[in-house]
């Protein structure tokens, strides 16, 4: 199986799967364990009550690609017109079909494995170890990362009405992480443990971390928001750059159809406001033109979808009037009285005032794009913003 796209229709590829670890191939054997071996069984059962047939195996995103066959015969879902009246093995009436594949054809062959001991009711010694994976993935998160788990443990922690509840989490959390444990409970305004349950192992994978994920922009979509008197230059220079790279992008206007860019020229409006959400996109790009800034900003809607996608770190970028919709839009951490005749790259926003070489500047933003997120900006609720309150506050109360 590869992983290389998107289901194309979520209930017949997705709903419909029938995922069973007893399915394997020539080569794969079952362990001992016994997790495992409870799950051959149980996997089965499970899916013939959620797909409510045994010829669940003949869906096409179950069935096996290769020629097969069996015996089963009627029932819902039946796809087959079966002929025979052979449902059952061994059989004379059916040439004794279907048959086991031997080995030398390709056939299933049990492991030999040897096994000795004793046989005991009891838990291996590994089942008492709980946390030092969840360690290891905490340790190997980069800073960005960390504050994110421990934003979502606020989020889900800080709803738990009962104070009990809280207190065994942060015992766990204490199991993984002194720091994390302390970090949780200051966000839920509770007594931190006094000492790390267990201490910290200190190993760590550079796998466990998107920093280290493959950087491409290929497949990434792209939210370009334009109105009526859009910068026609800018938008096709980038709308060129970004289907080179084979990234996607679509036009968000406050109106669907068409609107008239400064060429005089139609562009079609994918989305509205109304019909899509900055969740959607991997990024965003705001072209320049008076009118169409104009309109964008006296609405509230295209400010409040840069807005969400700066606080989930997505790349954005503008060019000409467009970066004063960005200005709108109270991007914490990026510092606007920079911006000049140049393009300028803060925190993964690229604005470019002059817009006078928007090849380059449309490489900068691909490459921003490359990034995905930029989890070291600063957004309200982050430690950084925090931080940053606690530091003024604290000047202020000395001048005083």
């Amino acid at each position: 199986m590869v992983l290389n796209r998107n289901p194309d229709n979520f209930f017949a590829e997705t709903e419909q799967v029938a995922f069973r670890p007893s399915n394997v191939v020539s080569g794969i054997d079952f362990s001992n364990d016994p997790l495992l071996q409870g799950r051959l069984m149980s996997y089965h059962d499970t899916q013939l009550h959620r797909l409510g047939s045994p010829n669940l195996d003949q869906l096409p995103i179950n069935r096996p690609v290769c020629p097969f066959s069996n015996n089963n015969q009627d029932g819902r879902m039946q796809m087959e017109i079966k002929t025979s009246r052979v449902n059952y093995s061994p059989n004379s009436l059916g040439e004794n079909l279907p048959a086991p594949v031997e080995a030398a054809d390709g056939g299933f062959v049990h492991y030999p494995e040897e096994v000795e001991g004793t046989k005991v009711r009891e838990r291996s010694p590994s089942f008492a170890e709980h946390f030092s994976q969840a360690t290891l993935f905490w340790n190997s998160l980069s800073t960005g990362e960390q504050d994110r788990v421990v934003e979502a443990a606020h989020f889900e922690l800080g709803k738990v009405p009962h104070a009990q509840v809280k207190e065994r989490m942060l015992e766990r959390f204490n199991k993984v992480d002194g720091e994390l444990a302390k970090r949780v409970a200051k966000g839920l305004g509770m007594p931190a443990p006094k000492e790390p349950a267990t201490p910290n192992h200190g190993q760590k994978s550079a796998a466990l971390t998107q920093e280290n994920t493959t950087k491409t922009a290929k497949g990434r979509t792209v939210a370009i928001l334009a109105a009526d008197g859009v910068d026609g230059k800018q938008l096709t220079a980038m709308k060129q750059a970004l289907s080179a790279m084979d990234v996607n992008a679509e036009v968000v206007s406050l109106f669907g159809g068409t609107i008239a860019n400064t060429e005089g020229d139609e562009v079609k409006v994918d989305k509205t406001f109304l019909t899509t959400a900055s969740v959607l996109y991997d990024a965003i790009y705001v072209p320049g033109g008076d009118r169409s800034i104009l309109a964008l900003t006296a609405h509230g809607d295209p400010l409040s979808f840069i807005h969400e996608a700066f606080k989930h770190f997505k790349p954005m970028a503008a060019t000409g009037k467009g970066v004063d919709l960005l200005m709108q839009a109270d991007l914490k951490g990026i510092d606007f009285s920079q911006v000049n005749g140049t393009i300028s790259t803060q925190l993964g926003v690229v604005v470019d005032r002059n817009a006078s070489d928007m090849a380059s500047f449309s490489e900068t933003f691909i490459d921003a794009i490359k990034e995905h997120r930029f989890w070291t900006r600063p957004v309200p609720g982050t430690a950084s913003v925090k931080a940053a309150a606690e530091q003024m506050l604290m000047e202020k109360v000395a001048v005083s």
